[in-house]
């Protein structure tokens, strides 16, 4: 493949397929392709296996045995929640996915435990164990993997066709280059550097790659998860508070605390007092399991001394974002292409609208879909790869960043990347600017985050600076598709709360569909359409 690419690469590599993130998702879709007959290549902006949000502790996965009435059930259970906006086609596909690479885990090795009656459990998976198999899998199958290797910006051919990604190493300082036939996004969601557990890679880079090179996000509204987590500890993992009573310092219980709506009514009594825990509804006996389910849950309070099921404990929320939010890159197929020749994109990084809907995916509903659409973007991204046939040796590529890589000025400016984290933290993390939306809060908070994205696009950085300002710059972009999504969609519905409009609106059961960097679009996509509609563009130039 000739290289016209000018930059001195400390590595420069040739793949089919390039994979793009380390978790659930990046791995799935490397042991696909791999398996598919593929060359690939996969870089991690960690270690591939032990960083992103899966990797951290205990995962649940929407895993359903092929029983019509059970999967029926679990279909429906989601329905309502998301707003009407899930595909039943695609959670069909997901259970069916879900359930054939659940039992090949097994086949593994996978130490999945067992029920009282003697039968496998397989409804959750202990992250470490897990994401250290699927390395393990990926190795033996002769994926090259480049670990602390963050990718930088994408590669497109003449055709704008995307050919591979250029990226630094962590540990060395150099700079590498993979030159690919085809390229999976899987570089997770964005939480804003929230500290969130497991979530401090995830930063929208993915995203921005993928922008800059043409891509579209869908559902970038419904991105505003925030997970309860004690005042003193990153740990998100909220499935242990179904157990538990909220009260106000004075011990009274809060009203609605502990109900579906209960994270709304625990962020409006935070913008007021102090929230508290208890895990006092968890009976003696489960306690023990509970603590084999969740270690990481329960080390915080080891650590200070707190026994959560008989002591009280301060709570407040994180943001998780487009983690366990829904939010992501449209995909436009069965194959989990984006709108982009050459480029898939699976996971976290990927929408997940089509199982979801508008309400989070929490653990497993995204586990699922990391490994369904992890699978089946691996393998239409090598079937891609071997269908270009000549075609392949004779791609020129080019890089098509452009935040903090190429400047719009003659005389860039030195990005200030700490104050540019720290100003779009303060649009994102407040419950009343992204819990509690209004059309003014919105308004106002898209002023300041435009004028980031000036001073982003007007600036540049040496390249020992270049990984922490092009997540800084992400950070900007995810946050501006988000809120100029929610002031399009004016209506609630899902986890999207519009304080203006506080109804659910039939008229807009559909998705709405992001892009551009300078310049935020928003237009419509009505339901079971992949298919553009331009008539249907809203605001373009927003």
């Amino acid at each position: 493949m000739p290289k016209n690419v000018t930059t001195d690469f400390e590595l420069d590599l040739e793949a089919d397929v390039l994979v793009i993130g380390g978790g659930p998702a990046g791995t799935w879709a490397a042991w696909s392709a791999a398996s598919g007959g593929a060359k690939v290549v996969l870089v991690d902006k960690g270690y591939c296996g032990t960083t992103g949000c899966a990797a951290a502790s205990g995962n649940g996965v929407w895993y359903v045995p092929p029983d019509a009435e059970a999967r029926s059930s679990a279909i429906a259970s989601r329905e309502s929640l998301g707003g009407y906006l899930a595909d039943r086609s695609w959670m069909h596909r997901v259970l069916d996915q879900t359930y054939a690479n659940i039992n090949l885990l097994a086949q593994w090795g996978y130490p999945f435990p067992t029920d009282d009656e003697g039968k496998p459990y397989r409804r959750s998976l202990q992250g470490p164990e897990y994401m250290r198999l699927m390395r393990r899998q990926i190795k033996r199958i002769g994926v090259k993997i480049l670990d602390h290797s963050p990718a930088i910006e994408l590669l497109v051919d003449s055709d704008n066709a995307v050919g591979g990604a250029t990226g630094v190493n962590r540990q060395t300082g150099g700079r590498w280059a993979v030159r690919s036939l085809a390229t999976v996004i899987a570089t997770g969601g964005c939480a804003f550097l929230s500290k969130a557990l497991g979530c401090n890679v995830l930063t929208g880079d993915g995203y921005l790659m993928a922008a800059e090179a043409g891509a579209e996000m869908s559902g970038m509204e419904f991105s505003n998860a925030y997970g309860i987590s004690p005042a003193f500890s990153s740990v998100t993992k909220t499935l242990f508070y179904n157990w538990a009573t909220f009260t106000y310092e004075d011990g009274t219980p809060i009203p609605g605390a502990g109900s579906q709506r209960g994270r709304s009514v625990i962020a409006q009594t935070l913008l007021k007092q102090p929230v508290y825990a208890i895990l006092d509804k968890a009976a003696e006996q489960m306690r023990p399991s509970m603590r084999l389910a969740q270690p990481n849950f329960f080390l915080p309070f080891d650590r200070a001394g707190i026994d959560p099921f008989t002591q009280r404990f301060p709570v407040t929320l994180r943001l998780e974002g487009t983690v366990r939010g829904t939010g992501g890159i449209r995909i436009v197929d069965e194959t989990c292409a984006t709108s982009v020749q050459g480029l898939y994109a699976a996971g976290d990084a990927a929408t997940r609208e089509l199982i979801c809907g508008g309400f989070t995916g929490g653990g497993s509903h995204n586990a699922a879909w990391a490994i369904s659409s992890g699978y089946w973007s691996g393998k239409s991204a090598a079937t891609y790869a071997q269908s270009l046939g000549k075609k392949a040796t004779q791609r020129r590529v080019r890089g098509v960043g452009e935040a903090v890589i190429n400047s719009r000025t003659e005389n860039p400016q030195t990005l200030a990347t700490d104050e540019v984290i720290q100003a779009v933290q303060a649009e994102v993390f407040p419950y009343d600017r992204n819990l509690f939306r209004t059309d003014k809060g919105l308004s106002e908070s898209l002023t300041r985050l435009d004028n980031l994205w000036q001073e982003v696009r007007d600036s540049q950085v040496e390249n020992n600076q270049l990984v922490r300002a092009r997540e800084a710059a992400a950070m900007v972009a995810t946050a501006r598709w988000m809120y100029n999504s929610a002031l399009e969609r004016k209506e609630t519905r899902g986890m999207h709360k519009h304080q203006d409009y506080p109804q659910q609106d039939a008229n807009q059961q559909h998705y709405l569909i992001s892009g551009g960097l300078d310049q935020v679009w928003v237009k419509v996509q009505p339901l079971n359409s992949t298919a553009e509609n331009p008539k249907s563009k809203i605001g373009a130039a927003v």
